[in-house]
């Protein structure tokens, strides 16, 4: 186990992201996809947004450096294009088959954070990231 302080946060993160998963297969069924993603982000900028103020954490963001600002909007837009594809994963295929290929993720962003970040795995780290693109391979193969 590590203590970097990262860890307990990127942990919590995977817990809530499987309840994502459960929560979301059960409230797509029957529903549209794309409405369901909507209503889903109108909820989570309900509860962040009062949060934020209360917190006293608001910052006009165009007060934001440009750089900051693309690449927030860029990241939204994945994150919004990446929700649509995934709830209708869920509403097509099990949770326990659509999840997991979903975390193919974690591959590209090994790969996309060399290719354009500069970040450089260990062999080790790249050990683990092939054997988490076999897990996905396994799971994607038909029977």
């Amino acid at each position: 186990m590590t203590s970097a302080p990262w860890f307990a946060w990127a942990l919590l993160s995977a817990c809530f992201a499987a309840l994502t998963a459960i929560f979301a297969k059960v409230g797509v069924a029957g529903i549209d996809p794309d409405f369901a993603t909507a209503f889903r982000t109108l909820l989570i900028a309900g509860l962040l947004v009062p949060a934020i103020l209360l917190a006293g954490k608001w910052t006009n963001p165009f007060t934001l450096p440009g750089r900051s600002l693309l690449f927030l909007a860029l990241s939204a837009l994945a994150t919004g294009a990446s929700w649509l594809c995934y709830f209708r994963a869920l509403q097509a295929g099990d949770a326990s088959k659509v999840a997991p290929v979903d975390k193919l993720s974690l591959v590209l962003v090994a790969v996309f954070a060399f290719v354009f970040l500069g970040e450089r795995p260990s062999w080790r780290d790249w050990g683990g990231i092939a054997l988490v693109a076999c897990g996905v391979l396994v799971l994607a193969l038909r029977r």
